[in-house]
């Protein structure tokens, strides 16, 4: 993975004062920045929003794409887009650790973003961990490489946004951040730069010290301009709900402007961040999100996709782009492709009625003949019917699709939406009817662990991972377990619950119907509790017992 990760015995000492000390005060309210801008210049901040040049709130629904570590994957940006995204998070360097990305090469990927109607966030990867990791680059460097460029970039200001540097001061000292950051600012602004410019925090861009937080007002008031948007990272630090909400809260209550400008959801070797919470939290209060990222990482197990291969997602790009609160749910295209303040407001015609081939135990493939759009239609989201309910699990930027984690010997009703860039979705298509063949699922060779993230009296939140200890991929699985003191299941992610009294099955959603060897999903929940809370003894999996721990 080409991000540094703090050493874990510093998170094993962040662990420790986040329990001593909690979260840090309150970050005071600062002045709208309204007052303090001259007439707005494409994308600005406005009652400490990140705003279109019309006015229009945009909310960044995106990822990140390592462009500067692999400049011939330039398709990345189509298929990021097809996907659903609005926004990319583009890696530059400016040559202090990584070979320097062109004034010619960033107005290329610049044009790229804007065919394919992305909004475009560049960053100097170079800074990433200063003070820390040696060979980091300083913010005043950054600044320097992005002044040197400028020509490049005025005139863009409807469509990018300069975030000046990745991740810019490591662990050490991290209150050395607040005066570099605020100068690299003012030069940019004395350089006579007018775009929203975005800023990371320091401890490795997750601010578990709440640096950034504590400093944030004065930081923001340094820009005379106001057009500044803050950006947290996380990862590992944020594993609990209360954490990622007190730190967005946070901001949000001072309007101070906030987004999470890189996340990821698999455990590692530091920890198991909460992505459901952070991505729940990030719609609630209508905050952006990029996830990290597309492909490339050193170690993949945050890559979204295999080898850049937009019909490889892998289960944590499923999540990000297809799971509850998710890009293709979520994403609206900026205005500014659209055409003003209404924008492409027109409906794609829907898809025709889907055909079932190919089908087994587990899996079929359906196709449908396309629909139509006055625009053009972007991709199509395939659900399956239930009642009167609605899943989604699959979507496709052609007309077919691969329909997997099935049940054997099930009956399945699916239908098919199209959806046009701007984000209109198109009436339902007819339905197809499908039953599975017999065989296949096995729930033998797994393992649960079962644990309670947080509770709070009357409620709780669990985690239930499920791990694949067998020889084979374990697909269409249903999980049963029993409640011993009467909780009752309320919400839950990764998955779809029934319960009858005290006896719950759970069936995965689509990013996580498949187990593969070795490997584990998670499904999150809330549930009410009375005054005793213990934890399920025993699971199985399409009716095989389960090892427990």
């Amino acid at each position: 993975m080409r991000r540094t990760r703090p050493p874990a015995v510093l998170l094993a000492v962040l662990a420790v004062l986040l329990g001593i000390l909690g979260l840090g005060p309150t970050a005071q309210a600062a002045a709208p920045a309204e007052s303090r801008a001259a007439a707005a210049t494409g994308l600005h901040i406005g009652g400490g929003r990140l705003l279109e040049g019309n006015g229009n709130d945009f909310i960044m629904r995106g990822v990140n794409h390592a462009h500067t570590w692999y400049p011939s994957q330039t398709q990345s940006l189509a298929d990021i887009k097809a996907l659903g995204a609005n926004t990319v998070r583009v890696v530059l360097s400016n040559g202090h650790r990584w070979t320097k990305n062109s004034p010619e090469d960033v107005a290329a990927i610049v044009a790229q973003c804007k065919a394919n109607r992305l909004i475009c966030v560049l960053e100097v990867h170079d800074t990433t961990g200063y003070g820390e990791e040696s060979a980091a680059a300083s913010l005043d460097q950054a600044a320097d490489y992005w002044i040197g460029i400028k020509s490049v970039l005025t005139g863009e200001e409807n469509y990018i946004v300069i975030n000046i540097g990745n991740e810019p001061w490591g662990n050490t000292n991290p209150a050395g951040w607040t005066a570099p950051t605020t100068a690299a600012i003012q030069k940019l602004r004395g350089a006579g730069f007018q775009h929203t410019i975005m800023v990371d925090a320091p401890n490795w861009g997750q601010d578990w010290q709440n640096v950034m937080r504590d400093n944030a007002q004065s930081v923001y008031q340094a820009d005379t301009t106001g057009n500044l948007i803050f950006s947290i990272h996380m990862y590992s630090v944020y594993d609990t709900a209360q954490e990622i909400t007190d730190y967005l809260n946070a901001f949000v209550s001072a309007r101070l402007p906030i987004l999470i400008g890189e996340f990821g959801g698999p455990p590692d070797q530091y920890g198991d961040p909460d992505e459901n919470t952070m991505m729940a939290a990030a719609q609630q209060l209508k905050l952006g999100y990029l996830a990290w990222s597309w492909s490339g990482n050193t170690d993949p197990i945050l890559d979204m996709t295999t080898n850049f291969d937009p019909t490889k997602l892998t289960d944590w790009g499923k999540r990000v782009f297809n799971g509850p609160n998710g890009i293709a749910e979520t994403s609206r295209e900026a205005t500014v492709y659209s055409g003003g303040s209404g924008g492409d407001t027109q409906a794609p015609t829907a898809p025709g009625t889907p055909t079932a081939s190919a089908v087994t135990a587990t899996s079929a493939t359906l196709t449908w003949p396309a629909a139509t759009d006055n625009v053009g239609v972007a991709g199509y989201d395939i659900v399956r019917v239930s009642g009167g309910t609605e899943t989604r699990v699959a979507t496709s930027t052609g007309t077919s699709a691969s329909i997997t984690g099935l049940t054997a010997a099930t009956s399945y009703t699916f239908a098919v939406y199209a959806r046009d860039a701007a984000g209109n979705r198109s009436a339902r298509s007819a339905t197809v009817g499908v039953t599975t063949e017999a065989g296949g699922g096995s729930g033998a060779g797994c393992a649960v662990g079962y644990r309670v993230v947080g509770d709070w009296g009357s409620g709780f939140q669990g985690e239930i991972a499920i791990r694949n200890t067998g020889s084979a991929a374990i697909s269409g699985w249903t999980l049963g377990f029993s409640f011993a003191n009467g909780q009752t299941i309320s919400n839950m992610w990764g998955g779809t619950p029934q319960q009858s009294g005290a006896a719950v099955t759970v069936t995965p959603a689509a990013y996580t119907s498949t187990i593969p060897v070795g490997g584990s999903v998670t499904v999150g929940f809330t549930a009410n509790r009375g005054s005793t809370n213990s934890a399920p003894t025993a699971f199985t999996l399409s009716g095989s017992s389960c090892a427990t721990g």
